[in-house]
């Protein structure tokens, strides 16, 4: 049995190798103008800043600069770096399909790419500058809201990451219903649990507040409609099935 799997570790390695050699060196690239990226970061805080609300980012360790750089950088390289690791991501996948279904590979790193950079743009301008000054502007008439450089580049990694992933939902979805493995009615019976994963998944991301829940519930409820509907067209369901 092990000699059957040894093929597949191999490849998994090697995949996994490449993917990582490709974080490291554009790491590198990005550390070096790491400065430019967190004022990026930044924008939406210094917004809110200018607003009505009270506060600064402090640096509360001598390590904490150096490691805020570090985060920086690492995230750049994860986000720039997400078309190759797809792409490997597909590679390993691919020898276990048909000629047919491998067919699929460029427009599978494509979109996949595509709807990672909208989920991430969306957080960006819309979801963040929301939550980040709603969650500041509470309790701030009676407290200045200095916040950890660290704290903060964490929370806004954690939260652009998470709907850039979840944005992959539609791209997963085609995928899976090209290859035959779900159709639409197999995601509308899993519809109730989906609706309980998702509310887990944006109570784990955003603040522990009801409101920032719901801002990423809804997006994700809509994607999850339009994986349906997507499934419908590649793969209806037979009417045994309906």
């Amino acid at each position: 049995m092990f000699e059957n799997l040894k093929p597949h570790i191999q490849d998994l390695r090697k995949r996994l190798v490449i993917s990582s050699l490709t974080l490291i060196v554009v790491f590198v690239l990005c550390f070096s103008f790491w400065e430019y990226l967190f004022a990026l970061i930044k924008v939406p805080l210094d917004q809110a800043f200018a607003s009505s609300v009270k506060g600064k980012l402090v640096q509360l360790s001598p390590a904490e600069g150096v490691f805020t750089a570090m985060k920086v950088s690492f995230f750049a390289s994860l986000v720039i770096s997400m078309p190759v690791i797809f792409w490997q991501m597909w590679l390993f996948v691919a020898p276990g399909l048909y000629k047919h279904e491998k067919m699929v590979v460029l427009p599978f790193v494509f979109f996949a790419s595509i709807m990672f950079a909208i989920g991430a743009s969306f957080a960006y301008f819309v979801v963040f500058p929301f939550v980040i000054k709603y969650i500041l502007m509470f309790g701030n008439t009676q407290f200045d809201s200095n916040i950890s450089v660290e704290s903060y580049v964490t929370f806004f990694t954690r939260l652009i990451l998470g709907f850039g992933i979840a944005f992959e939902l539609p791209v997963l979805s085609y995928f899976l219903a090209k290859v035959g493995l779900i159709t639409d009615q197999t995601l509308i019976g899993f519809f109730k649990y989906a609706i309980v994963i998702i509310f887990i998944i944006s109570a784990v991301i955003t603040p522990p507040d009801v409101l920032s829940q719901f801002f990423m519930a809804i997006p994700l409820m809509g994607l999850y409609g339009l994986s349906i509907l997507i499934a419908k067209c590649v793969n209806p369901a037979s009417k045994e099935e309906e």
